[in-house]
């Protein structure tokens, strides 16, 4: 019986390479070339175990079989464990996580920039973070043939810019869209929750006095995310709560536009709060703040970066039939989707409210303000329920990430994960995040600035990392156009960050420590 292909396992940053050293069949006639093959790949002649000393188990690798991540610790970690994705699995991840509470707020960022203005940049930064992630897909699996993968967004950066300067680059935006995102998602659905119970109160004085406090709508929202949580093992498991969230945020992102055309062009003159802070001012200073903030609300609009490599890593791959076929096609069939939800969502909205859309909430709570009166409570609250529902499933895959790089450090010792450390990780990543939502429940005002910060990680690290892996030479069509967009996502970066804090000094922050309402 021929024996099994002998392999030799280099470790690399973010993967495991496995490399074939050749493919005949052990037999004596086949010992010349051997070791001509030997001598051609510099291997020695203690490399050439077919037992691999990491997890001491034969790897056997058919011929239409290429993996790369083989080591055992990447098939002990959430993200990697299941390879039994497809291209409906990348499809409804990438459209439950990739629309989030910033969608509401399109309509207020055309107020500042007009018709033209805000459907040609919407359009534009669309197809850009579109372009960015087909560069991430590509470096995912840079080529086939070495079986090299890399499934997380931090060690494809150490990998293009240096252990160093690559932890420096991505270790703040990736923990802060993995984590902060979580905490982001307890206070948002937390206050939705709210909004639904006071919806289905509606006048009546006594059912409103026994609404929860701030704090424990938060503790609520944590305490079902985490139950659900239990539930799922790894990135792949996830996906039918995705399926959940996919169609949750195309219902409630839908509902919002077609009620709202549905009940006409509102008189504007009903709403209180101006959309921005002096907006209404006309001292140039105050113009060129407002149209910043809105490029920045058009930019932050689109997310999810972070969860591309992650969600590319659940998928099985062969020379004959790479990952980034099949993930290619769910980025086409998901991101279709999010533009004809947040497209309809910006136009409709500014149509409707024109200039007078609340900041806090935008679309959504300039409908429940102008149309409590004509719109039945159970529409009302439907619209709540289900964009809470939407946080619940979007929760799952933004704390796998923490999840993963918590049980990295377990799998360290060369030993999987046990049943108890998982649900040690879920239980402590849940209460970390609602310390940190009830102790800073004004993050959401501070989105703006926080999000042009770790902006570069979806507009500018992805064109740097393509030049830095693939070296295109220099001064060719790619080179000049990946460097390009660098360059403008830099300052758009710093533009957008600067508007930022200038709109909070001037405005200033009500920041309610410990005190959630």
């Amino acid at each position: 019986m021929p024996e099994m292909l002998n392999v030799r396992v280099d470790s690399t940053v973010g993967s495991s390479k496995v490399i074939p050293i050749f493919d005949q069949v052990l037999t004596e006639s086949g010992r010349e070339q051997v070791g001509e093959n030997m001598n051609r790949n510099n291997v020695s002649s203690e490399t050439l175990a077919v037992e691999v000393v990491e997890n001491s188990t034969m790897i056997g690798i058919p011929e239409d079989e290429f993996s790369g991540e083989k080591n055992p610790q990447d098939a002990w970690l959430p993200i990697t464990e299941s390879r039994k994705g497809n291209t409906l699995t990348a499809a409804v991840h990438l459209l439950s996580s990739g629309i989030g509470t910033q969608a509401l707020l399109l309509p207020v960022a055309f107020v500042s920039l007009g018709w033209f203005w805000g459907i040609l940049l919407l359009s534009l930064v669309f197809c850009w973070q579109l372009y960015t992630i087909w560069l991430l897909v590509n470096l995912h699996e840079p080529s086939p043939q070495t079986g090299i993968r890399y499934s997380r967004f931090l060690h494809l950066s150490i990998v293009a810019f240096g252990e160093k300067l690559g932890k420096w680059l991505a270790m703040f935006p990736t923990m802060y869209l993995s984590g902060g995102t979580c905490a982001l998602y307890i206070i948002s659905g937390g206050t939705t929750m709210e909004l639904f119970y006071q919806a289905m109160c509606e006048d009546n004085l006594k059912c409103q006095a026994k609404s929860l406090t701030g704090a424990q709508w938060f503790l609520l929202f944590i305490c079902l995310a985490i139950f659900i949580a239990f539930f799922v093992r790894n990135l792949n498991s996830v996906a039918p709560i995705s399926v959940i969230g996919s169609i949750t945020v195309i219902a409630y992102c839908s509902l919002l536009w077609i009620l709202s055309v549905s009940k006409g062009g509102p008189d504007h003159d009903q709403v209180d709060a101006p959309i921005l802070p002096h907006h209404n001012n006309n001292d140039s200073a105050g113009v060129f703040r407002n149209v910043l903030n809105s490029i920045g609300m058009i930019a932050l609009a689109f997310r999810g970066h972070n969860l591309v490599l992650e969600i590319q890593g659940t998928l099985p791959t062969n020379t004959k039939q790479p990952s980034l076929k099949s993930m290619w096609r769910g980025v086409a069939i998901s991101y279709l989707l999010i533009a004809m939800c947040l497209f309809p969502l910006a136009i409709v909205g500014y149509w409707a409210y024109g200039n007078k859309i609340p900041m806090n909430g935008g679309i959504l709570t300039a409908f429940t303000k102008l149309h409590r009166n004509n719109t039945s409570k159970y529409m009302i609250g439907a619209v709540y329920l289900i964009i809470i529902i939407s946080y619940l499933c979007a929760f799952q895959i933004y704390a796998m990430p923490v999840f993963d790089n918590l049980a990295r450090l377990y799998t360290s010792r060369k030993k999987a994960c046990p049943s108890w450390f998982r649900a040690a990780t879920k239980l402590w990543l849940g209460g970390l995040t609602y310390f940190v939502a009830v102790t800073f429940p004004f993050l959401p005002s501070l989105g703006a600035f926080t999000g042009s910060i770790v902006l570069p990680l979806t507009l500018v690290y992805p064109c740097l990392m393509w030049v830095a892996i693939k070296k295109p030479a220099r001064f060719s069509r790619m080179w000049c156009l990946n460097v390009g967009l660098a360059s403008l996502g830099i300052m758009l970066s710093l533009m957008c960050a600067t508007a930022a804090l200038w709109s909070l000094i001037i405005n200033g922050v009500d920041a309610n420590f410990f005190k959630p309402r």
